[in-house]
């Protein structure tokens, strides 16, 4: 009698043990994935070609899209995959340049080429909000 009452008791201990697991791990949440929704501020350096030396433009994220968040006469298209990896399209009347590159917390690069072809560079962005 005993080792039968002890067996039960083992099966309703394990049993409890599989329903606590299970419901711990209901409540775990979700893994996070890194937003990158909000106002970041971008430098784009020239290395090649009589392109501008440098400009800089605000530029907001939201819900992965990119857009213009500045005054400036330019406009940005772009997207932000959920790893950071970034495609940008600037354009400014009949001149056009395309980034690529990644972001990641607080800031994040990459390269760009505009100009037909005839001006590349870097460009580094930083997260202001």
């Amino acid at each position: 009698m005993t080792s039968r009452l002890f067996t039960r008791a083992r099966g309703t201990l394990m049993l409890c043990a599989l329903a606590a697991a299970a419901a711990f791990t209901a409540l775990r949440p979700a893994e996070a994935v890194p937003s990158f929704d909000g106002i970041w501020s971008v430098a784009i350096m020239t290395q090649q070609g009589p392109c501008d030396p440098s400009y800089r433009y605000p530029i907001r994220i939201t819900k992965g899209t990119v857009g213009n968040a500045g005054n400036a006469q330019v406009t940005i298209t772009g997207k932000v995959e959920k790893n950071g990896a970034v495609v940008v399209n600037v354009s400014a009347g009949d001149k056009t340049a395309t980034g690529t590159g990644r972001l990641s917390g607080k800031g994040g690069g990459g390269s760009w080429s505009g100009g037909n072809g005839i001006c590349s560079g870097v460009w580094q962005a930083e997260r202001r909000g």
